[in-house]
C-alpha cells in the first residue's frame, strides 16, 4: 500500500465501539464497494466502503466483515472474508491479500475466503434474531437509478432470511465516525501536510499564460510523490471568472495576467482526507480590488473559525457566518445596509454573492458523515470556508482551513499553509 501501515489497534477499538451499540443477538454484515467500469474493460480507481474500512482497515474489493458478538462459538464473533488469489489473478492483476496479511491489518483472527461466505453465514444465521446491514446514508448522496454492492446484499439477505429483524449499521457508524481518534487525526494531518507541499509547488509554478491544468498537475505530482492515494475530489483550479462557478473543475482555461486563481483541493491519504482552498494572483501581485475581496474573506475565515467550538449548533454557526459575510459585502460596496434591513427573509440579498455553507465534517469522506442537528463535540474535524463571488468583476474568492474541535475551541490543522497576502506574494515572487 502507498500509505504507512495503520495500527490495527484502531480497527480493533472501532469494532468494540460498534458492537457495543448493536442490539442483543444480532449479526452485522458490511461489504466492500464495487469496482466501477468506464468503457470496454477499463475500470475506475477502487475506493473502499468507508464504513467497512473503519471497522477492519482492508482496502481491497470483495471484502466482507461479519460481527456477531453474542455468537455461541467464539470463532463466529468476528469473521473477515477476503478474495482468494488464483493463478489467473496473480498473472493479470497481482496477488491479493493473504489471510495472514489480512489478520495483521485488521486484527481479526478468523479470516476466510469470500466464496465461503454464504455457507459460513448460514451456519450461524438462524441462531441470531436480526441483522445490521450497511448502506450509504448521506444527506448529499443521490442514489436514483443506482444499485450498489450494498443494495444487492440487502436484497439477497432479506430474500434468504425474510423473518429476521433488520437494522441500519450506518446509523451507528455515522455517530462513531464523527469523533476522530488520535490515529485518525494523524492520518488527516498527513493528508493536510501533502496538500501544503502541493500548494507550495503551485506557488513556484504559477505565471501569466500558464494553463489551469498545469497547476493541477503540480498538485497531482506532489500527491503521488508523497504517498497520497488519490485526490480527495477533483481539484478546482479556477482562474478569473471561472472562480464564480462553485464546482468548476474542467481546469482547461489560460490563467491570464491580472487574474486571481481559486484553488480548492484535497488529498486522500490512507482513506482520510484534507480539504483546503486558497486564492493566488497569476502575476504574483494582488490588484487593489482583489486585495479588498480577499481581505474580507480572510476576515470572515479568522472570525468564523473561532465559532467552531464545543456546544455550538451548526445552524447557529452558519447564521453567524452569514452575518460576518453580510458585513463585509457592505464594506465592499456590494450591498447596502438599508436594503439588508428591508430584505425579504426568504430571499436574503447576500446569496447573490455568497451561496453556500461554510462548514462540513471531514474524515473518511470529504463531506464526512455527521448530523447537522447535533452540537459540535471535541474530536470532530470540520472545515471553515467562507467565500465571496462577484461575477460582474470576474472575481471569486474562497478560503478554507481544516479544524479539530477541542475542549476549549479548535486547532487549525492547516496552520502551515500560507494564507496571508504578503506571504503569498513573497512566495510567488521568490
Amino acid at each position: 500500500m502507498r500509505y504507512q501501515t495503520i495500527p490495527n489497534s484502531l480497527f480493533i477499538k472501532n469494532r468494540k465501539k460498534f458492537v457495543s451499540k448493536i442490539k442483543d443477538n444480532t449479526i452485522a454484515i458490511l461489504t466492500s464497494n464495487d469496482i466501477k467500469h468506464t468503457n470496454a474493460d477499463d475500470v475506475m480507481g477502487f475506493a473502499q466502503n468507508n464504513d467497512l474500512f473503519y471497522l477492519c482497515g482492508i482496502d481491497q474489493e470483495e471484502t466482507i466483515v461479519v460481527l456477531y458478538p453474542d455468537a455461541y462459538k467464539t470463532e463466529n464473533r468476528e469473521i473477515l472474508f477476503i478474495k482468494e488469489t488464483n493463478e489467473h489473478i496473480k498473472i493479470w492483476d497481482g496477488e491479493k491479500l493473504t489471510k495472514e496479511q489480512a489478520l495483521k491489518i485488521s486484527g481479526i483472527h478468523r479470516v476466510e475466503w469470500v466464496h465461503d461466505f454464504e455457507k459460513t453465514l448460514q451456519s450461524m444465521a438462524f441462531e441470531a434474531d436480526g441483522f445490521y446491514l450497511g448502506h450509504n446514508e448521506h444527506i448529499k448522496r443521490v442514489t436514483h437509478n443506482q444499485q450498489t454492492q450494498q443494495d444487492r446484499w440487502i436484497n439477497w439477505c432479506k430474500e434468504k432470511y425474510p423473518l429476521h429483524q433488520y437494522y441500519r449499521a450506518a446509523k451507528i457508524t455515522r455517530a462513531l465516525r464523527t469523533i476522530k481518534s488520535d490515529e485518525e487525526i494523524t492520518l488527516i494531518q498527513k493528508a493536510v501536510d501533502i496538500s501544503i507541499k502541493g500548494f507550495h509547488r503551485v506557488l513556484k509554478t504559477v505565471k501569466p499564460n500558464c494553463k489551469e491544468y498545469e497547476l493541477e498537475a503540480e498538485l497531482t505530482y506532489m500527491l503521488i510523490k508523497n504517498g497520497g492515494t488519490r485526490h480527495a475530489f477533483k481539484p478546482i483550479v479556477a482562474s478569473g471568472k471561472n472562480a464564480c462557478a462553485l464546482h468548476y473543475n474542467t481546469n482547461d482555461s489560460i490563467c491570464k495576467e491580472g487574474d486571481m486563481i481559486l484553488l480548492d483541493f484535497g488529498v486522500c491519504y490512507g482513506n482520510y482526507n484534507s480539504d483546503t482552498t486558497r486564492c493566488i494572483p497569476v502575476n504574483g501581485k494582488f490588484s487593489k480590488r482583489q486585495k479588498e475581496v480577499y481581505s474580507s474573506v480572510l476576515y470572515c475565515l479568522k472570525k468564523g473559525s473561532q465559532l467552531l467550538k464545543p456546544g455550538i449548533l451548526p445552524a447557529d454557526y452558519e447564521k453567524q457566518m452569514v452575518a460576518l459575510v453580510e458585513e463585509q459585502l457592505i464594506i465592499l460596496g456590494l450591498l447596502q445596509a438599508s436594503d439588508i434591513a428591508n430584505q425579504d427573509p426568504e430571499k436574503p440579498l447576500y446569496k447573490k454573492y455568497f451561496m453556500h455553507g461554510t462548514a462540513h465534517h471531514l474524515g473518511l469522506d470529504v463531506h464526512d458523515v455527521g448530523l447537522y442537528s447535533q452540537v459540535l463535540k471535541p474530536g470532530m474535524v470540520l472545515t471553515c470556508e467562507p467565500g465571496i463571488y462577484i461575477p460582474e468583476e470576474e472575481i471569486g474568492c474562497r478560503l478554507e482551513n481544516d479544524y479539530l474541535i477541542t475542549e476549549t475551541g479548535n486547532i487549525n490543522l492547516t496552520q502551515a499553509m500560507p494564507i496571508e497576502i504578503n506571504e503569498i506574494e513573497k512566495l510567488i515572487n521568490a
